[in-house]
């Protein structure tokens, strides 16, 4: 089971389908038979084809973008190995990109192990065949030949690879990893030299309608210039692909690298401190080399984090010494000016309001997963934090009165950060005493909102078995009696009148409409577990109508779910399973109970009348169950209008929607 899918417009995907293995004799090979029949060998890049999701994170729009990442990384390995300067990136109309640099140009000689191959065809149809595993031809890389691009050879329908090299012009076609052609000698060519790749994305693998993102291509080639100013990188598209945000052509060359980009990145912000704390150490590229660029401003913070070029969206080692080296600089300076104060600040306090942008090489890199999310390299710590913490001390020290405004402005969200938490576990324990009653909120004993979670149920019985099931650290329940009011057609007194909804207020504790304060909610998911038959759907609709007048930023936020209770339960011997609906029922009958014996089917009458083990199991336990997150996916202005048509005080708009959808309505009994 997955653990929480989007709702309104977002389902979760069905599981992978397996591939067909041929039908064997029972005669021969029994079901249960373990043979060397059943051992499979995947030759060349078939392994890639067949779980490209091992290879570049799946086959969504990310996947696709990242075949564009490997080529790019390669030919900006060349450039910051000092053996290129240029790299041109066009995105055609018919779908096909292609990268260009005037490096050293891929090897077309024979390879010493394969003589009958080429280098340059080993490199594209192996993996883990390239020239950066050593270190010699490259002394850091962000791509591997011999991973990325043979990947990317794996996931093209058509792939053609030209090299300029000793100035002769060598070609290659390839189409799902496999050549197509030989390696063809085009003849002499003067003032050329390098690689170049151009490839078109496999629709067996990213589906008919995948296209390349102009918009996001582009911006993916301004980043990497910014990371390397010994680069110049010429950016070209199809007319037809042109927007105003993305021109025809560009050249990008940023002599003061990511100075530059923070500086363009917070144009128009309002400052802490005037200067860019930036900085450069190592040989640009080489091994242990770390560039990075900070401004304390006025707005949401960000970290942008590269290793070898290659981004590290989930971060890893090299931000962690970033961290460490701004805090540590910024205690010893408060200590070095007797500032006691500044003992409570975290590096979240530091980092809280400000735009960083830091980039390291390391050799021979180790990132968690093929897609480079994130960088696992443990010395890349240490280079950092040595890197940065000396000059952020001779940065802080001479200028004392930018040092001292950022150590107050640190020092102030550090307070205002303790002041909210204790306001915060003040209101937690306010709110427990007064909802102390009989069938109403049963708290959960840890005081951080980050992990806890309120199960909404109705009436006393369904909270009773939900209390027994969840998990009382991190679990809260609140059980509503009654009628849940409809917010859609009441008017504002009868809302604060109505005892539910303000339980319900208080048990969030923070707030409703413009006075919602997100920092003030007592809770990472409110989840709406009712039951599994029609009043229970109903009873969702009029909570999520609720959320969705009173709380709209916190459906924004991400933080309301249903549950997703059985309405069945079906044993055969050892043998159980839980149906959500009538039709997954049967479908469990034909599919799963096969076999001799009588099959117990237990219909769940509601939550209350559910053992609590088979609540926790199916509904409760974070591990076992199944969450839908309630999302707005359409305009504001069109689901309102859908809101009030439904949920409103106009019945006359419910029977038109109900007419306009009878057709889809079947017969059943009543």
């Amino acid at each position: 089971m997955t653990d929480d899918n989007d709702l309104f417009g977002v389902t979760p995907p069905p599981p992978a389908a397996e591939p067909e293995r041929p039908a064997r004799s029972r005669e021969t090979a029994p079901a249960s038979s373990y043979t060397a029949a059943d051992i499979e060998v995947l030759e060349g890049l078939e392994p890639v084809r067949r779980r490209p999701g091992m290879y570049v994170g799946g086959t969504d729009a990310n996947a696709l973008h990242h075949l564009f990442a490997e080529v790019i990384d390669n030919s900006m390995d060349e450039a910051i190995g000092g053996h290129a300067n240029r790299i041109e990136v066009h995105l055609g109309e018919d779908g096909y990109v292609t990268v260009t640099d005037n490096g050293r140009g891929i090897p077309v000689d024979a390879h010493p192990k394969r003589p009958h191959l080429s280098a340059l065809e080993v490199i594209m149809t192996t993996l883990h065949a390239g020239g950066k595993f050593d270190s010699k031809a490259y002394e850091t890389s962000g791509g591997l030949h011999g991973v990325g691009v043979s990947v990317v050879n794996a996931l093209t329908d058509d792939l053609i690879v030209e090299v300029a090299l000793d100035q002769t012009l060598y070609r290659q076609t390839y189409s799902r990893g496999k050549p197509t052609s030989q390696l063809e000698n085009m003849g002499r060519v003067n003032n050329r030299r390098g690689t170049t790749i151009r490839f078109h994305p496999d629709a067996q693998i990213f589906g008919n309608s995948a296209r390349f993102s102009p918009d996001r291509l582009f911006r993916m080639t301004r980043a990497k210039a910014y990371l390397f100013g010994g680069v110049e990188i010429r950016w070209s598209c199809d007319e037809s692909l042109a927007t105003d945000d993305v021109p025809a052509k560009a050249v990008f060359h940023f002599p003061g690298g990511l100075r530059d980009f923070i500086e363009r990145r917070i144009e128009g912000k309002t400052r802490i401190l005037d200067d860019v704390f930036s900085g450069k150490v190592g040989k640009p590229g080489g091994h242990g080399s770390v560039e990075w660029a900070i401004s304390w401003y006025i707005g949401d913070s960000f970290t942008s984090s590269y290793c070898n070029t290659v981004p590290t969206p989930d971060g890893g080692t090299h931000e962690a010494g970033l961290r460490t080296a701004l805090l540590r600089g910024l205690k010893n300076y408060a200590e070095m000016t007797g500032n006691k104060r500044a003992s409570v600040i975290t590096s979240e306090d530091v980092l809280g309001h400000c735009g960083s942008m830091l980039s390291v090489f390391v050799r021979e890199p180790e990132f968690v997963g093929q897609t480079k999310d994130k960088l696992a390299s443990g010395e890349a710590t240490r280079i950092v934090d040595n890197a940065i913490r000396d000059a952020f001390d001779h940065w802080l020290t001479a200028s004392p009165n930018q040092a001292n405004k950022l150590l107050e402005w640190t020092i102030e969200r550090a307070e205002d950060r303790l002041r909210r938490r204790k306001e915060k576990e003040i209101d937690r324990k306010s709110a427990t005493r007064k909802l102390r009653l009989p069938g109403k909120l049963a708290d959960c004993s840890q005081s951080a909102a980050q992990g806890a979670e309120l199960f909404i149920v109705e009436g006393d019985s369904a909270g009773g078995s939900a209390k027994q099931a969840r998990d009382r650290a991190s679990q809260a329940v609140l059980p509503l009696r009654g009628k849940v009011l409809n917010v859609a057609g009441a008017s504002r007194d009868k809302l604060a009148a109505n005892q539910q909804i303000a339980d319900l207020i208080q048990a969030l504790g923070c707030g409703t409409r413009d006075k919602y304060r997100e920092d003030d909610l007592r809770y990472d998911k409110i989840i709406i577990m009712t039951d599994a038959d029609v009043d229970g759907a109903h009873i969702a609709s009029l909570l999520m109508t609720f959320f969705y007048q009173e709380l709209p930023a916190l459906i924004e936020g991400g933080h309301l779910y249903l549950a997703l209770p059985p309405l069945y339960r079906l044993s055969q011997g050892a043998k159980t399973a839980y149906a959500m609906d009538d039709a997954h029922r049967l479908k469990l009958m034909e599919e799963e109970f096969t076999g001799r014996g009588k099959v117990e089917v237990t219909r769940f009458k509601g939550l209350g009348e559910m053992p609590h083990a088979h609540l926790k199991e199916t509904t409760m336990n974070p591990k076992s169950r199944t969450l839908l997150q309630v999302r707005v996916v359409s305009d504001r202005t069109e689901t309102s209008d859908t809101v009030d048509r439904l949920m409103g005080n106009k019945p006359e708009a419910r029977f038109e929607f109900i007419s306009e959808k009878a057709a889809f309505v079947t017969d059943v009994d009543v």
